[in-house]
């Protein structure tokens, strides 16, 4: 049994898969081909925005959003202490202070009420300005975007989404991706839409925003080519067959979403009242990146994770740390109580999910968690 299989996905779509990428070899456009630019049309229109600007992963498209905002020391970046590094990593690598909040004890998201907080204690500070904010669409599940948005307007921030598990997510009738100021995503193989390597894309309606991102993405080209250079950028291109692979894709996400829902909830129908099951935000439709339920403590979640490797069911925790005690982020000061983010990193553990898990395994999968947990 795999935890998330790609292998099924790849014989289901094989034939799709291969042609795609034997075009390219036949062009021989492996850098900045046409499928490259068909792949960004074509998801600016899923995702509902105006532009889409593909690149080489999505921590880069997070540090390619914050280089297009201007991002400098002093900067406040508020982030939700629940996420994986790279939602804050760019922007401290770019010299901003990172600012970590509590999560939502249900979704597992950015928690509003304790975003507010954390600006309202650095505006009384004063040593530090709320610039940014990071929205995670944590394992899919959309974030609360219609308070964060507000939060952020009254006080001024930048509301950058990280939808990298977010893709084929929506909220209130709009996909994940179309919310913030601007946003972005990843196509790490394992995420909703994934391709064979490495991949990212940001997501903007704003014309110079574009052009800015554009140029960052190659060196900070010009409008003569890559070798007038206007600013310091990158070198974060997508690969051609890259995008040929999430081409691919892209034509079956939302027949897999759909049946990621029917996946979910069998898992919540077994689990309920037995563990906490993930509650998707009011109004949306969760991609499930993962499927990650809680256990009652750390000594609970550890019998169950000896009782699946003993059946040789995979299992995994996603995250086991909360990022305000990693050692990168030891110089910097803030709030050490955040109790909605400790306990999901002491509890959580995910189980086998994906569009191509059988009823059976799935089925197998709930049977050996079960007679564990209870």
């Amino acid at each position: 049994m795999e935890f998330i299989d790609l292998k099924a996905q790849y014989r289901a779509l094989r034939p799709e898969i291969d042609a795609g990428i034997q075009r390219v070899l036949d062009d021989a456009h492996f850098i900045g081909g046409s499928e490259v630019r068909e792949l960004e049309t074509r998801l600016a229109a899923y995702v509902g925005r105006k532009y889409c600007i593909s690149c080489a992963n999505g921590t880069e498209a997070l540090q390619l959003a914050f280089m297009a905002y201007g991002i400098r020391e002093g900067d406040a970046v508020f982030c939700p202490d629940m996420t994986f590094i790279s939602s804050v990593e760019p922007a401290v690598m770019l010299g901003a202070t990172p600012v970590f909040c509590d999560i939502d004890p249900e979704t597992y998201n950015l928690d509003p009420a304790d975003l507010e907080r954390q600006i309202l204690r650095v505006e009384r500070e004063g040593k530090l300005r709320p610039k940014f904010a990071v929205a995670v669409d944590f394992l899919g599940n959309p974030a609360d975007f219609s308070a964060i948005s507000k939060i952020c307007r009254e006080h001024g921030l930048t509301l950058i989404e990280d939808a990298a598990q977010g893709t084929g997510a929506s909220l209130n009738g709009k996909k994940c991706g179309s919310y913030g100021d601007i946003a972005t995503t990843s196509f790490f193989p394992s995420k909703p839409l994934g391709c064979y390597g490495d991949g990212g894309a940001v997501f903007t309606d704003d014309d110079e925003l574009a052009g800015i991102l554009n140029s960052l993405k190659v060196h900070g080209k010009g409008p003569k080519g890559k070798y007038d250079n206007i600013r310091i950028g990158l070198n974060s291109r997508l690969d051609t067959i890259q995008a040929a692979v999430l081409l691919a894709k892209l034509n079956v996400l939302e027949q897999e979403i759909t049946v990621r829902q029917e996946v979910a909830k069998r898992y919540d129908e077994a689990f309920r009242g037995k563990l906490q099951i993930p509650a998707v935000t009011p109004g949306g439709i969760s991609a499930y990146a993962q499927y990650c339920v809680l256990a009652k403590d750390k000594r609970h979640r550890q019998q169950i994770l000896d009782a699946m490797k003993t059946a040789a069911v995979p299992s995994l925790i996603y995250y086991p740390n909360v990022l305000h005690e990693l050692e990168a982020f030891a110089p910097y000061e803030g709030e050490s109580s955040l109790p909605n983010a400790k306990k999901y990193a002491e509890c959580n553990f995910g189980m086998p999910f994906s569009p191509y898990l059988t009823e059976e395994d799935q089925q197998r999968v709930i049977d050996v968690v079960l007679r564990a947990a209870c």
